[in-house]
């Protein structure tokens, strides 16, 4: 029996699908619409495509891993749908029932000042938070004891009123649970049916505004995430992993409850994929530009790794859990392009998406979008997935012709300027992920995946000053490839703020926090454990920390100057000053983490063979870039390592097509991916 590993990421508009066979090494790629009235559609016809390709006769016998790639869990708070908060319920400590309301001080950046911000609706409005006596100090003392019979009528309350999930956060619970533990066995008994996140097991960490957010989100999708999860399991008849925000993977059965983790799902695959692909072909630092139907990630990797964070969002909700760094602009294939009450043209960030689509889909789309601008120009075939899915190109040349009209351009200038801002949204979000973090752009190629990912790398090579951009084979899929290509992680974090670090506590501190990484790891069946420490300084006075790796083996003097010699040099390299010699500013410590890492076999980037002759296009047809020209066509699984293509010229593939610009160059490098580069001269 042949053993297969399987990656699906489900997207707005396509359902991306890679096999990897663990005895042959050969990969198998696909893709299928995607099915947003119930995601499991989509994901199952790709499993059964993919094998099918694969000549598969065991069906899903043969499968040893399936990693999943999903953004359900917090569809409806990115879209701000009412149905994913309307049964949501908070509980917090005693004269803290307007956390939410009093939030931060910080106003999101293009208002200019606070007069002209008006804050959004909270996650939960005030007549559902309800509080409970009790108080703990900062080191998790008890200074007033549980009120129970409060709790009690807190449960009660929301059983009463159809409160069904229910987030709990006590003041200084990251310092000691107790309290919140015991208001999960009230609601247990007087509300068994109600589902319900305590703060200190989502996110045992200081700063209870983020805390209590993260926390409510994570109650909010629990219900969702579960339905599909137990619906897909259902349907699969067998278990599968979910991909995570922090780069890691983790079982169905251990994601249920902890949804908020996969957040990001998708995208952090794509990331990582990207990483591996480029650091095999020998570009270990670069950017990575996702480009979908609906949205464009972009993110930064630095020596093989890219960039975290924990100071993310989902929609307008902080979400202070670990994440791969990645910046969102809705500029995908599907983005709309319209008219602005000023008149001017505008594309995104509201998209088309799957149904009914870009105009040339023909499913009944009646806004012009990027992907028609593509079609019209004739930079994209008459048809996606090599013939699948046929484009009607009499309606995008419809749609652009009545949108230039309103405009009073050309056609051909309205399509070429959509396609402009969407390149200029694109290098927006990179200047973000880059300039914004003290990096220069042009010091990174740029990895350019997905399915719109590479139709502007030739203008983002322009827009940004970058030396070379690097499309990977199969492009469209390589999110799904990256969900083969992580390992199983959790992440576990204690807040211990102190300027005077005690080596014992902080010693105890980690002990504890890999016992809890080595038991999870057991759960999901590995005997190989790996962890990886790491602790958050700042310097006294700061607001914010700076995040370090620590070392591994026990903690002495020697352990602990290491970790501040860290902080010192990426608190330079961030904000360009230190205080590594003045002893007027202390080192204050203030968060220790852990992340419990089950390592897998990744697999592997077969070479390309070598082709001595110039590659022969297979045909020729009209398309735009500087004006109409009948243009060279070639289909890039002809060509092999050495291949040369030179602009005007377009390369088209399965699940995605690389437009070459007058003045471009695209090199096949031994890997497979086209090296994109302006002509010299």
């Amino acid at each position: 029996m042949h053993s297969v590993r399987i990656g699906v990421d489900t997207g707005g508009t396509f359902t991306d699908v890679v096999l990897v066979d663990e005895a042959s090494g050969q990969i198998v790629t696909t893709k299928t619409p995607s099915t947003p009235a119930n995601p499991a559609d989509g994901f199952l016809a790709g499993v059964h495509k993919v094998l099918e390709l694969h000549g598969s006769t065991e069906s899903l016998d043969a499968v040893s891993a399936l990693v999943h790639g999903t953004t359900v869990a917090t569809n409806q708070l990115l879209e701000d749908r009412q149905d994913g908060t309307a049964h949501l319920g908070f509980v917090t400590t005693e004269g803290f029932e307007f956390i939410l309301e009093i939030a931060r001080q910080s106003v999101p950046d293009g208002y200019g000042n606070s007069y002209f911000w008006v804050k959004p609706p909270r996650i939960v409005p005030v007549h559902r938070v309800k509080t409970v006596g009790g108080r703990l100090d900062h080191l998790g003392a008890e200074v007033r004891p549980f009120d129970e019979g409060a709790a009690i009528e807190v449960a009660r309350w929301f059983r009463e009123q159809g409160v069904t999930a229910i987030g709990v956060c006590f003041l200084h619970s990251y310092a000691n649970p107790e309290h919140e533990r015991r208001m999960r066995q009230v609601l247990a008994t007087e509300h068994p049916d109600a589902v319900v996140s305590l703060s200190s097991d989502v996110l045992r960490e200081y700063r209870e505004y983020e805390r209590s957010v993260t926390t409510l989100v994570d109650a909010a999708v629990k219900p969702i995430m579960r339905k599909y999860i137990d619906n897909l399991s259902d349907r699969l008849g067998r278990s599968f992993s979910v991909m995570k925000s922090n780069g890691g993977v983790l079982s169905a059965a251990e994601v249920v409850h902890q949804p908020i983790t996969t957040v990001l799902s998708g995208p952090a695959a794509g990331a990582l994929g990207a990483a591996l692909i480029a650091s095999t072909a020998g570009h270990p630092s670069v950017i990575t530009l996702d480009g979908g139907g609906t949205s464009t990630d972009v993110a930064v990797v630095v020596d093989g790794e890219p960039s975290q964070t924990t100071e993310g969002s989902i929609g307008r909700y902080p979400c202070k859990i670990p994440m791969i760094d990645i910046v969102t602009v809705g500029a995908g294939g599907g983005s709309i392009a319209w008219i602005s009450p000023e008149g001017t043209l505008k594309v995104g960030p509201k998209s088309a998406g799957a149904d009914p689509g870009p105009m040339c889909y023909g499913k009944g789309g009646t806004e012009v979008t990027v992907t028609d601008a593509h079609v019209f120009l004739g930079r994209v075939p008459p048809h996606l997935l090599g013939g699948e899915i046929p484009l009607d190109a009499a309606a995008a040349r419809a749609g652009i012709e009545g949108l230039a009209a309103k405009l009073g351009l050309t056609p051909e200038r309205c399509a070429t300027g959509i396609l402009e801002i969407s390149a200029f949204n694109q290098s927006n979000a990179i200047r973000q992920i880059t300039v914004k973090r003290g990096l220069d752009v042009r010091d990174f190629p740029l990895v350019a995946f997905g399915g719109s990912g590479p139709l502007l790398a030739c203008r983002l090579i322009d827009v940004l000053g970058l030396k070379a951009a690097i499309i990977p084979p199969e492009p469209g899929n390589v999110s799904a490839f990256g969900l083969l290509t992580v390992d199983v992680k959790n992440d576990y974090v204690r807040t211990h703020v102190t300027r005077d670090p005690s080596l014992e506590t902080m010693s105890g501190i980690l002990a504890e926090l890999e016992a809890q990484a080595a038991e999870a790891l057991d759960r999901e069946g590995f005997t190989d454990h790996v962890y990886a420490r790491s602790a958050d300084l700042r310097y006294y006075g700061q607001a914010y920390e700076v995040r370090v790796p620590a070392p591994e083996g026990p903690l002495t003097p020697a352990w602990r100057e290491a970790v501040l010699e860290r902080f010192h040099e990426a608190h330079f390299k961030l904000y360009g000053y230190g205080y590594r010699d003045d002893p007027q500013h202390a080192v204050e410590w203030v968060n220790l983490r852990v992340s419990g890492i089950g390592p897998i076999t990744r697999p592997t980037v077969a070479r390309r063979p070598y082709q001595p002759e110039e590659p022969s296009p297979v045909c020729t047809r009209d398309v735009f870039y500087e004006s109409w020209a009948r243009t060279v066509i070639y289909r890039r699984r002809e060509l092999g390592a050495g291949a040369v293509v030179t602009g005007p010229a377009v390369i088209e593939e399965y699940g995605s097509t690389l437009p070459i610009h007058p003045g471009f160059t695209a090199t096949m490098d031994d890997y497979g991916n086209l090296e994109v580069r302006r002509e010299l001269g």
